[in-house]
């Protein structure tokens, strides 16, 4: 699953006049149960049992959260962390400059403010009084690090390609809490960035990960990769206390896992629950979904750049062999709402008006016989990674079977999938969530960019797309960015074959949290969570 992601950063502890920051409690014996495994580590990372004292999570002063994790190689550098988990910890830990709406419009978060010039290359960002958990200041040298360390590619940040925009030699600081960014081309599409994905705010010269400080609104107390972290009210930050003193992000990659440790009582909140599990919640009264409707684009990637898709024929025949109805019905249990071959249904920035692809099955089958492909052989590589891919595979290569293409599934491992299609194979499928419009089309779908995986190349296209960075107007660079829109959806090789629901869930007694879109501001905002 793609989806952005973050964790944060490190610096040694400033003695001060707060004794309590950053002090774990004094054991106890919910502290033993904490720190001793209430949510013991083995397989699944959760295990059955654990005595009443881990009823409904542990208590009120503690809160737990259960996700997907990503292995021994996760780190809580901000920068680089790509899975959901990683965002949920960088929330816990860092702030951003900016954070998204639930469309994907910008609102603020450290910056108290911005302005662009006339011409789209100076914006300057105006800083809120905010302290890291070292008492320090959070000033504008700490930003300019941090943009630069993110923008580097050798750091890996998913915001990177956004970032790299920036010409950091000619950016300053103007005083401790006023930044000028100069960019290298217009683009007033530029605070999109200041909530991106790995854009997190770390202090001056951060290289060790291994005790993070950040501005978040709790303090870092320990992390196994792989594993639990803990993390501990910080009563000093900017927005407000947290309501809850500890809060716990536990492994548990099955989501059987999940369900049945939140049915337990063991933790509060599961992430990323899906079709028969969303049926049982729903069905359960000690718990409560929290769904958001759209919330991840399921794609089938068409690598345009390699036969057979170089033919243009062949990209239509499969926009039109598709039923996307009965893939919705099948592959998601009904859970979510057919696809129109664009990205980013309801957010700001998608074309008004569309008309929905409809199936056809003679016409797909006359450019399959006109590309002289009936009977090709394709295979598509798929994952267990989403549990809509395998029954979307197989109920795809029947419908195509129709229209005179073969298709096949090669299944590969969910640890290396992501980085095996990047290379690999003619078609694939993949899933986004939440994400601003132009910053999908930027990363994703702009000629030669490194994420653009349908190797899509169109100067027409590209073209629309730097028009509309550089348009200052909102609603002509709305326009500009609808237009290119409509012709990437033909072309592009990106088919968004549904939007499928994303479905968090948490325990009776759980209050604070709305359902939201990841990659939101008020997604897994455990800082606002009330138990009891």
């Amino acid at each position: 699953m793609t989806t952005r992601a973050r964790t944060e950063p490190t610096h040694r502890p400033e003695p001060g006049s707060r004794p309590e920051r950053g002090r774990w409690p004094e054991p106890g014996r919910r502290g033993v149960l904490a720190a001793g495994g209430a949510l013991a580590l083995a397989g699944s990372g959760l295990l059955a049992g654990c005595g009443a004292d881990a009823r409904d999570g542990g208590g009120s002063d503690r809160f737990r959260a259960a996700f997907t994790a990503g292995g021994s190689q996760e780190t809580l550098d901000p920068h680089v962390a790509p899975n959901f988990v990683d965002q949920a910890r960088a929330k816990a830990l860092y702030d951003t400059l900016g954070t998204y709406a639930d469309d994907m419009s910008v609102r603020k978060r450290l910056a108290e403010s911005w302005e662009s010039d006339a011409s789209g290359t100076r914006w300057r960002i105006r800083l809120r009084t905010a302290e890291f958990h070292d008492g320090k200041p959070v000033t504008a040298g700490d930003v300019l690090y941090s943009y630069r360390r993110a923008a580097d590619p050798a750091t890996g940040s998913p915001s990177q390609v956004l970032l790299s925009a920036i010409d950091s030699e000619a950016s300053r600081a103007d005083g401790q809490r006023s930044v000028v960014f100069a960019l290298k081309a217009p683009n007033f599409e530029f605070p999109t960035v200041f909530a991106g994905p790995g854009t997190e705010i770390i202090p001056d010269g951060t290289t060790d990960f291994g005790k993070p400080i950040g501005s978040g609104p709790f303090t870092y107390v320990s992390f196994t990769p792989g594993g639990t972290a803990r993390y501990r009210r910080w009563a000093d930050h900017w927005d407000g206390a947290p309501h809850v003193a500890e809060l716990e992000i536990v492994p548990a990659n099955e989501e059987s896992a999940r369900l049945n440790a939140l049915l337990s009582g063991q933790i509060h909140y599961a992430a990323d629950m899906a079709g028969a599990s969303v049926n049982r919640l729903k069905q359960d009264g000690s718990t409560r979904l929290l769904t958001v409707e759209r919330a991840t684009a399921q794609q089938l990637l068409l690598r345009t750049g390699r036969k057979p898709f170089d033919d243009p024929r062949l990209v239509r025949a499969v926009q039109l062999g598709l039923d996307r109805e009965a893939l919705v019905r099948v592959a998601l249990a009904g859970h979510g709402e057919p696809g129109n071959d664009l990205f980013g249904m309801g957010l700001r920035g998608y074309p008004d008006g569309l008309k929905p692809r409809e199936r056809d099955v003679d016409e797909a089958r006359r450019l399959v016989k006109r590309a002289g492909a009936d009977g090709l052989k394709i295979t598509v590589e798929t994952s267990s990674v989403d549990a809509a891919w395998e029954p979307a595979a197989d109920l795809m290569a029947r419908q195509l079977r129709e229209v005179g293409l073969r298709l096949t599934a090669n299944t590969r491992a969910s640890s290396t999938y992501f980085s095996e299609i990047k290379t690999n194979g003619v078609a694939a499928f993949n899933t986004t969530s939440t994400l601003p419009v132009s910053d999908f089309l930027q990363q994703r779908v702009r000629g030669g960019a490194a994420r653009n995986q349908t190797q899509y190349a169109s100067e027409k296209f590209d073209a629309l797309l730097e028009r509309a960075r550089t348009t200052r107007d909102e609603r002509d660079r709305l326009a500009l960015l609808a237009r290119a829109q409509k012709l990437a959806r033909d072309g592009s090789g990106l088919l968004v074959w549904a939007f499928s629901d994303a479905n968090d869930a948490i325990g009776a007694s759980v209050h604070g949290l709305r359902a939201a879109p990841p990659n939101s501001h008020d997604w897994a905002r455990f800082d606002r969570v009330r138990v009891g």
